[in-house]
């Protein structure tokens, strides 16, 4: 049988690991920062994508109601409210929520950069000292229509010339972008 300092030595040692295990104070901030941010990044999402997320009830009218007081020029109350997202984020399973939001974010880069190649082609196109642009468009999208991008490109050099309302300018990226069916 153990004698009252081996259990008190036992106890202690027990006490340690927990408290070791345990988070600091700091963490458990640092923690509480981060599902605010992610409270924050779902507030920014449009009606669609807001819709499509699966979240708890509360958490959803938690977020409408930030929403609400966004608009408002009440900053403790825009506070106040993104402290309770943060306790009821600390209910819910973040990960598909983060996946979701990570997701839509390469989905948005992959566009911004396929609109920033089409503008990169546009600007070629209508650069008179680039003789390779359309050689190298039908080599890149072989069903491209050449003469139709030629004729557009020609028609805004005109119209830049001219001053007058960029039509062709927009129906030539237009045409440049349904080259790529993404």
């Amino acid at each position: 049988m153990k004698n009252t300092t081996e259990n008190a030595r036992d106890q202690n040692s027990e006490d340690a690991a927990e408290m070791d295990a345990a988070p600091s104070k700091s963490q458990r901030k640092r923690d509480m920062h981060e599902l605010q941010d992610i409270g924050e990044q779902l507030l920014e999402l449009n009606d669609e994508q807001f819709a499509q997320m699966a979240l708890p009830e509360s958490l959803g009218d938690a977020l409408l109601e930030a929403r609400r007081l966004h608009h408002t020029r009440k900053h403790e109350a825009q506070r106040r409210q993104m402290q309770y997202i943060g306790k009821l984020m600390r209910e819910t399973d973040t990960a598909p929520i983060l996946e979701k939001l990570a997701a839509w974010r390469g989905a948005s880069k992959r566009h911004a950069a396929q609109l920033h190649q089409i503008e990169r082609w546009r600007e070629r196109l209508l650069d008179e000292r680039d003789t390779t642009v359309l050689s190298e468009l039908a080599t890149a999208y072989p069903t491209a229509d050449l003469q139709h991008l030629r004729t557009l490109a020609r028609n805004a050099q005109k119209e830049k010339i001219a001053n007058k309302p960029p039509k062709n300018f927009r129906l030539l990226f237009q045409a440049l972008r349904g080259l790529n069916p993404d």
